[in-house]
């Protein structure tokens, strides 16, 4: 992944290549998907920080289900096929008190990007969620490879 140009994903973003890059990110609570296209060998990525968006204000991708079906719509645009699609998700850790759990924020963006994907019919590969521990991501767009450190 070194001699590939890297770009930073900040929360409420979406990116997708067009040419092969290394995407990475830092997640606690946020969930990041790794969309990755394996005929193409082209992906994205996107990062978002609640998981719905309630109707009220701007449809930001800081939501999930914004984030998702942008994430989705812009890789098909892009000339992707759902079929040839594999999503990866990473984050959704516990990372406040007790108090804070009763939102289960974390647990919530999870679940919620599972339903969005498979709603599509997209593969859902072997990702990372959940837990205490915030995480740094790295995706290879073109291979697919995502690497992970936990922080």
């Amino acid at each position: 992944m070194n001699n590939l140009q890297a770009k930073y994903i900040y929360s409420s973003a979406i990116f997708v290549a067009q040419e092969p890059v290394v995407l990475h990110t830092i997640l606690g609570s946020c969930v990041a998907v790794c969309l990755w296209d394996k005929e193409r060998a082209t992906g994205g990525m996107n990062h978002y920080m609640l998981p719905l968006w309630n109707g009220d204000g701007l449809a930001s991708p800081k939501y999930g289900n914004i984030a998702n079906e942008l994430l989705i719509k812009k890789m098909l645009s892009q000339g992707s096929k759902t079929q040839n699609l594999i999503a990866k998700m990473f984050g959704g850790a516990q990372m406040l008190d007790d108090q804070a759990r009763i939102f289960d924020i974390g647990q919530r963006n999870i679940e919620l990007a599972f339903d969005n994907y498979n709603t599509y019919g997209i593969r859902i590969a072997k990702g990372s969620t959940g837990g205490n521990r915030g995480r740094k991501i790295f995706f290879n767009t073109h291979t697919g490879e995502v690497m992970q450190k936990f922080l």
